[in-house]
């Protein structure tokens, strides 16, 4: 009978160094997935803010542009009354304003007895919107500017409400990868707004 002294495998060593090369590799294409992964959803979520931002300043265009009057007008709120809802029976008193902090950007919505002049404001139906919960205040940029007739803006604080004829919204929301924040400005014209109140 023979025995055999030369078995074949694989010693100890190099069975280690296999499993720490399959060890590297696997690290590194976890973390190139997991940061893939990451890109996206962050893609994804600045996508869908830029989406909810333009959405929005529409919002307020379409508000604005359909204003009876102007109560109140700074660089940072304006008080007007102007149908919140398309399918509302009369205007409503619309505050928008954004928080102390800067991080939202709100509209107070009064009910009115009926169109103004006539109708008065009913506080005890006052309801709270959100219109950003991540709002941010891009430095220099006012949320609102106010426009003369011709297009210049008037400075601030503006004693005659009457001779704002247009208003710029300035919205914007924070940078998610991108390096700056994603910004808004929408311009609208107050041509059809009721000057006899």
């Amino acid at each position: 009978m023979s025995r055999r002294n030369n078995q074949s495998g694989f010693s100890i060593v190099e069975l280690l160094v296999v499993i720490s090369l399959i060890g590297i590799l696997s690290t590194i294409v976890f973390a190139s997935f997991n940061s893939s992964i990451n890109q996206y959803f962050s893609l994804q979520r600045e996508g869908t803010n830029f989406t909810d931002l333009a959405g929005q300043s529409n919002r307020i265009a379409n508000v604005l542009r359909g204003l009876y009057d102007i109560e109140a007008a700074n660089q940072n709120e304006i008080v007007v009354y102007a149908y919140f809802f398309p399918n509302d029976q009369y205007a409503s008193r619309v505050h928008y304003y954004k928080n102390t902090a800067n991080t939202k950007l709100y509209a107070d919505v009064t009910p009115m007895t009926a169109n103004p002049p006539i109708g008065t404001p009913i506080t005890s139906k006052i309801k709270t919107y959100t219109i950003l919960d991540n709002y941010t205040k891009v430095a220099n940029v006012n949320l609102f500017d106010y426009l003369s007739s011709t297009g210049t803006t008037l400075p601030a604080p503006i004693t005659d409400l009457k001779t704002i004829k247009g208003i710029r919204v300035n919205l914007a929301v924070p940078a998610g990868i991108a390096s700056k924040d994603q910004s808004v400005s929408v311009q609208v014209s107050l041509r059809n707004r009721k000057t006899n109140l």
